[in-house]
């Protein structure tokens, strides 16, 4: 049998790659960064080829609402029928009354069993607003409505959403801004290319909105910011630039909205407004000079130039 040879180059996009052995490099890095900690990436080879798996954090960098889908996926609300509910409506509210408290219970037990942790996000030693993951108020309302199915119905309709900051679905909040710079993570692999990654977090949160309405980008300390192409592998763009967030972010934003900001510009973005009047002072005096030297030098050209055509016209008189 014919194995196929390991490849030592790892893409980072559709027209660079990087040796696999200083991709590893990185990544051990990267992971004794995080050491003891779940942002610690694993690797394998299959078929010859180096693949990394864990968790990514991305920040949310919205500027407009977003809205929650109303329910979960594969998800049906059983509503009785007018007739049915006439008749059954008396009995209904005898045995919620009687039942209340052993419902209440039982619906704690459930949602202690099935809740799920708080995302584990990397602050760099520092606070930074986390994603919390929880039941949906939709999901609840679906629980609630079922409480007098039997067990094995109930177990079969059990779904959980993730939340975005504490944010419950419901019908007059569905429609909010997640808080700027607020962080959740995703499991990928690096293969996942970057509107793979945008699809897998909008479902993970249930977002109504289309993944071609977002953008990844890569937003510096220093201000400088990129847009990850969609030939890029987020995990990869990850590794590359390091495991501290306090010197690079990948950053959730919209496509038409976000805007790249190259290093020469991002270097001026934090100095104060006299600083930066006093640096466009400054070009306009070195622009003025500049002005003036060719307009002399210009000048002179000109007057050598209109020198030799008189001795020129002088010539032929004389002929």
């Amino acid at each position: 049998m014919e194995h196929s040879q390991p490849n030592p180059y790892v893409k980072v996009n559709s027209s660079k790659c990087i040796l696999k052995s200083e991709l590893l490099s990185l990544l051990k890095t990267y992971n004794c960064y995080h050491e003891g900690k779940s942002f610690q990436l694993r690797h394998r080879e299959e078929e010859g080829e180096l693949i990394i798996e864990g968790l990514l954090n991305i920040s949310w960098g919205l500027k407009r609402p977003i809205r929650l889908q109303m329910q979960d996926d594969n998800e049906r609300i059983w509503l009785p029928s007018s007739g049915q509910w006439k008749a059954d409506q008396s009995g209904f509210l005898n045995r919620c009354e009687s039942k209340d408290r052993v419902m209440e219970s039982n619906n704690n037990a459930v949602n202690s069993a099935i809740s799920l942790k708080p995302d584990i996000t990397d602050s760099c030693e520092e606070e930074i607003p986390q994603l919390m993951r929880t039941k949906s108020d939709a999901s609840f309302m679906v629980q609630r409505r079922t409480n007098s199915r039997s067990s094995g119905e109930v177990q079969k309709i059990k779904r959980h959403r993730f939340s975005i900051n504490g944010h419950f679905y419901n019908h007059k909040t569905s429609v909010f801004t997640p808080a700027y710079g607020s962080i959740t993570n995703v499991r990928v692999n690096s293969t996942m290319t970057t509107p793979q990654v945008l699809s897998l977090l909008l479902n993970k949160f249930k977002v109504e909105s289309s993944p071609h309405e977002f953008a990844l980008y890569l937003v510096h300390e220093s201000g400088e910011r990129s847009k990850l192409k969609d030939t890029e592998y987020p995990l990869i763009c990850r590794i590359l630039h390091g495991p501290c967030e306090k010197i690079a972010k990948i950053f959730l934003m919209e496509a038409d909205l976000g805007e790249e900001v190259p290093y020469d510009v991002a270097q001026y973005i934090k100095f104060e407004m006299p600083v930066l009047d006093s640096f466009v002072e400054k070009l306009k005096e070195e622009e003025e000079r500049e002005i003036s030297k060719l307009t002399l030098r210009f000048s002179v050209l000109r007057l050598m130039i209109q020198q030799h055509l008189e001795k020129l016209v002088d010539i032929e008189d004389h002929v």
